[in-house]
């Protein structure tokens, strides 16, 4: 394998028996990302280039964006739908992106040895995965974080079922079942992070309705978050908000 060849060996390359496969929404259509959250990312590993692994990446757009703005990351998506279309950032960042199904052992490897993350997200994919395949996914994320590296996300508590019947959304538990079973396999839960973050996420509430973000690592003795000045606090409620959306349509000549 050259060297600095970022590669996956996983056991199984596609998740072949899920719907977001067999009958690919997110995948198909999702590429969100959000800069403030990313500033707000980078911020916590100042003078460093930070590694970022992304699971269920969609069409890619966070990880070509960290990546643009010299950092090293990883998206691994389950259906292969983006790839074989070459959409959104596949076209751009194929060498990044994989498709992996993450409820299966996996490894991600760079000159052949194994690559540890500072940062793992994944957004509105935890309800994706079966109950019983919870386990191998949290033994995934353990192995390629570091030592002080954290998990960031989104997860959705509402039944997702399309008219056909498919079901999307195989584990639908409420916010505490989550958290309890986090705690359960050795994660610790971060609220300070979710104050840090204050809202801006790649995916969160004011993005999908009835879900939740979660900051989560291996140890309580991560460095603490940087404290945030009122004027960012303020701008944290405002990008993004009904009323900023609103005014951009406004300007827009859309209403």
């Amino acid at each position: 394998m050259p060297k600095n060849m970022i590669k996956v060996i996983c056991e199984k390359e596609i998740a072949y028996d899920s719907f977001d496969h067999l009958n690919p929404r997110g995948t198909r259509k999702d590429n969100s990302r959000n800069r403030r959250f990313n500033v707000k990312l980078y911020n916590l590993f100042p003078d460093k280039i930070v590694k970022i692994l992304d699971l269920g990446c969609s069409g890619g757009g966070f990880v070509n964006d960290c990546i643009n703005d010299g950092h090293i990351a990883v998206g691994l998506e389950g259906s292969d739908y983006s790839k074989k279309m070459n959409r959104a950032s596949w076209a751009i960042i194929p060498n990044s992106l994989f498709t992996c199904d993450i409820a299966k052992d996996f490894s991600i490897l760079n000159d052949g040895k194994l690559m540890k993350f500072d940062v793992i997200t994944a957004w509105e994919v935890f309800e994706h995965i079966k109950k019983e395949d919870l386990p191998q996914l949290f033994d995934n994320m353990k192995k390629h974080l570091t030592e002080s590296g954290f998990f960031v996300g989104s997860i959705s508590t509402l039944p997702d079922v399309d008219s056909g019947g498919n079901v999307f959304h195989q584990t639908v538990e409420p916010k505490e079942w989550w958290l309890t079973i986090f705690e359960k396999y050795g994660f610790h839960v971060l609220n300070n992070y979710l104050d840090y973050f204050n809202g801006q996420y790649i995916r969160s509430p004011k993005d999908v309705s009835g879900s939740f973000n979660v900051v989560l690592s291996l140890t309580n003795e991560i460095p603490q978050p940087p404290r945030r000045t009122f004027q960012s606090r303020l701008l944290d409620k405002w990008i993004g908000s009904k009323a900023q959306r609103y005014l951009n349509r406004f300007i827009a000549g859309d209403l």
